[in-house]
């Protein structure tokens, strides 16, 4: 900040025309980029999720797109520009909130002709204003803290005197930070999301004032050193147009999924963002009011982890609509960990919990993609699958994957980048050289004759295993069940993985890999917890 408020004037300005406004945003956006990697490393609030810097460069990034095709000689033009591009553009917390102050700046300069030194101070007052009014419980210690300095700050005779004055302010407030939030303390560090903040405003001054681009600085550390994972794991987003209900409503729908809630308009879109551990839910529930166009959903627990291994982060590019999405019918956390790595929209359900044909188009239509593909991985589920994929006439494409060991073959073949016609048969394929052993337990008393004529006494409660949802095996303990189907259908396959029910330790899971591994040695085991609730296990070979 130094070098800027103390650079050489250029000489006093007393008004901005719309063109003056729009080089210093566009200049503003490459000051940012240059400090992006500094304002990641400082991120600590609300999540340890790193990007701040991106999300807020990304942002940017965007109005700068708008300015490049706007009206320059239009006051209407550029502000315009400034706030469509913000919200389209708006990535992460700190980049939705980012865009709520630049639409209130927007909308106080929109109808003037030349912005002077008490509209500027105005805008950057409407700025605070609206960037508090987006945030449902606003806290002191953030973004919005640094917006009110820089807006208490802005004042004047001249335009530089505007921005100096509200660095000035921004920058006192920015120092106190630490003392409003606990997590900044400890870490040692300033609010990221205030930071970058400021670093806009410096670039709008710089520019002014003929100033070369800084070297980027060199980072040494990152403050999410100092944090564990927080409670909510998934940083979920989503554009809409097209919403059938108000911003309030919509707002209210979102609540009840999590936190670090921010839903916000303009002309006709929504842009929301939330920390929740139902991503996949939240999606399909606000699909069914507007037309989803762009939406992203990040596990930051492993984002936090690799951030831990970087020596500097990188910028995510931007998103572009993807030829083909994938949405997998699952349940079980680490099955639904492990579709959603694969790049799936969840539809929660399965075995006794089917999803509606309604549940399923949600999720189609949540998606940005072309063309959707959909794994029911339930034989149950097939039918509501099919009906969902006629309902969306033409914009999706069932694979009948009849377990969740099928779905997990064809989603191994899925890349988002192939169209899905050149998908579908190479993963149908991949489904059925997958076989599922299921263990759970009987629902009542009976005497089945299974395929190979053998007939099983059942009473309700006993332990059963199905291969490929036919039932096989009846009697003993889980494991037992587990080691006699494979003893009775193993084929040479390569790889056996297990995922435990929640009734089960990561120590259970590893005395029947260990047995399974002494019995089958020439298979990869591999165990995972977070099954499906019913099951004791399943398993998985290929």
């Amino acid at each position: 900040m130094s070098d800027v408020m103390n650079a050489a004037h250029t000489g006093h300005r007393a008004h901005l025309s719309p063109a003056d406004l729009a080089r210093m945003l566009r200049y503003a956006t490459d000051w940012l980029g240059v400090y992006r990697e500094q304002v990641n490393a400082l991120n600590v609030y609300p999540v340890p999720d790193g990007d701040t810097g991106t999300n807020m460069h990304l942002t940017m990034q965007s109005v700068r797109r708008e300015l490049d095709t706007c009206d320059e000689t239009s006051m209407p033009g550029v502000a315009r520009a400034i706030s469509y591009g913000a919200l389209l553009g708006a990535r992460g917390n700190s980049g939705v909130i980012l865009s709520q102050l630049l639409k209130g700046f927007a909308e106080t300069i929109k109808d003037l002709q030349v912005v002077d030194a008490a509209a500027l101070g105005r805008a950057f007052q409407a700025a605070q204003k609206t960037g508090y009014g987006a945030v449902m419980k606003p806290v002191e210690g953030t973004i919005l803290t640094v917006a009110r300095g820089v807006a208490e700050g802005a004042q004047g005779e001249h335009i530089e005197d505007v921005l100096e004055n509200a660095l000035f302010r921004g920058q006192a407030l920015l120092d106190q930070t630490p003392e409003m939030l606990p997590a900044l303390k400890q870490a040692g560090v300033i609010d990221s999301g205030g930071q970058g903040y400021l670093y806009v405003v410096q670039g709008m001054l710089a520019q002014l004032r003929g100033e070369a681009l800084p070297p980027a600085p060199e980072i040494t550390s990152y403050a999410q050193e100092q944090f564990e994972n927080e409670e909510f794991g998934f940083c979920t987003e989503f554009l809409m147009s097209e919403a059938t209900k108000p911003i309030e409503e919509i707002r209210e729908l979102v609540t009840p999924f999590g936190d670090s809630l921010l839903v916000v308009g303009a002309e006709g879109y929504v842009k929301g963002h939330i920390h929740t551990n139902e991503p996949d839910q939240l999606l399909a529930t606000v699909g069914r009011y507007g037309k989803m166009l762009k939406t992203k959903v990040e596990d930051m627990s492993e984002q936090h982890t690799e951030i831990l291994g970087m020596a500097g982060a990188t910028a995510r590019a931007e998103e572009e609509i993807a030829p083909t999405g994938l949405v997998a019918v699952a349940s079980g956390y680490g099955l639904v960990k492990l579709f959603r790595g694969f790049g799936a929209r969840i539809v929660s359900g399965g075995q006794t919990a089917n999803p509606s044909v309604q549940d399923i188009v949600d999720a189609v239509r949540s998606v940005s993609a072309e063309k959707v593909i959909i794994l029911p991985n339930n034989k149950n589920v097939l039918m509501a699958a099919e009906k969902a994929m006629e309902l969306m006439e033409g914009r999706a494409v069932v694979i009948p994957t009849r377990t969740l060991g099928q779905g997990i073959g064809a989603a191994l073949n899925f890349s988002p980048d192939v169209p899905a016609e050149e998908l579908v048969d190479g993963m149908t394929e991949a489904s059925r050289t997958v076989t599922t052993f299921e263990v759970t337990r009987a629902s009542r008393t009976t005497n089945i004759t299974v395929k190979d004529g053998r007939t099983l006494d059942i009473k309700e409660g006993n332990v059963i295993g199905l291969m490929d949802d036919e039932l096989v095996q009846s009697g003993g303990t889980p494991e037992d069940s587990v080691l006699e189907m494979l003893n009775r259908h193993y084929q040479g396959q390569e790889i056996i993985t297990v995922f435990g029910g929640p009734q089960h330790t990561q120590e259970d899971l590893d005395t029947l890999a260990g047995r399974i591994g002494k019995e089958f040695s020439m298979a990869e085991v591999e165990t995972h917890p977070g099954g499906p609730d019913l099951y004791d296990y399943l398993v998985t070979v290929e």
